[in-house]
């Protein structure tokens, strides 16, 4: 990697923390904190803390966050660890000195909501930048190897713990709402993630493969996979098959209408089916719209 390039993509990945940092501060000072909400994970945990004991914030995060970091190092990789305590330890100096909205609104339909969105982006763009502004991913990892369950299962088994402790230590309401910040601020994550052109992988498989190929490389500009293999092994005529080339390409989900009307218009009996892609890098993929 050249010099340039390795400056261009530090400065990125800063700038995306940079930014994460401000909407994270600003979720946690003007929304969730004087409203008494919660989020899932480390954050929530931090949140909850607070609240039962009165301890600032900004060094509850920090320590909440410091065993997920040390984790990381180990789990990830000490670059990750290192990105991560320097972006928490930049929340909580923004939590501290930054001159936030101290009391937005105090409607709880809109705290949730809006508290959730701004969480989320902050943290989609932390992850974007490399770093994570809350270890529970971490945990996740770490105990997935050594137990059955997947990340996501560990996850949704913390965040239930941290909001019936909340339901009932604060009341169920609060506890229902935060669930709907938790809610609105993983589905902002994703999007900040992946972006509105999360890729989808398209499988074709058809007798007129090679109008299709021409189809999707000349009129559509994608790359295409081609698979061999065979077709036919109907109910009544089993020991019939045909050789055929099996079709993949990835595309946008906001192409993936235009592409099977295409197909159906050179071959109406054509099988597609379609397989969800978190990243696609590189081959002949467009470029993304946006971030």
């Amino acid at each position: 990697m050249s010099t340039n390039t390795a400056i261009k993509i530090t400065l990125t990945d800063v700038m995306y923390t940079v930014l994460g940092i401000l909407f994270c501060g600003f979720a946690l000072k003007s929304f969730l904190v004087p409203n008494a909400f919660f989020d899932g994970g480390v954050t929530g945990i931090s949140l909850l803390i607070h609240e039962l004991y009165h301890f600032n914030i900004a060094y509850v995060i920090i320590l909440c966050n410091l065993p997920f970091i040390i984790m990381g190092a180990f789990q990830v990789n000490k670059s990750f660890a290192i990105k991560t305590s320097l972006a928490i330890i930049g929340l909580a100096l923004c939590l501290l000195y930054l001159p936030y909205p101290e009391k937005i609104t105090s409607d709880k339909l809109l705290v949730s909501i809006f508290g959730g969105v701004f969480m989320g982006i902050g943290i989609g763009l932390a992850i974007r930048g490399g770093c994570a502004l809350d270890g529970i991913e971490v945990l996740a990892l770490y105990t997935g190897k050594r137990i059955s369950f997947t990340i996501s299962e560990i996850i949704l088994g913390i965040n239930i713990v941290i909001f019936l402790i909340a339901a009932v230590k604060l009341g169920l309401p609060t506890a229902l709402y935060s669930i709907l910040t938790y809610y609105t601020a993983s589905r902002t994550i994703n999007f900040v993630i992946e972006g509105l052109e999360e890729y989808t992988g398209v499988t074709i498989i058809s007798g007129q493969n090679e109008l299709i190929k021409e189809m999707l490389v000349k009129q559509l500009g994608r790359g295409i996979t081609i698979y061999k293999g065979e077709r036919g092994f109907l109910k009544e005529s089993y020991d019939i098959s045909h050789p055929v080339d099996i079709v993949f390409t990835v595309v946008t989900r906001l192409e993936l209408r235009r592409l099977k009307d295409m197909v159906h218009e050179i071959d109406p009996k054509a099988f597609i089916f379609t397989s969800i892609i978190k990243e696609a890098a590189g081959g002949v993929l467009k470029r993304r719209a946006r971030h």
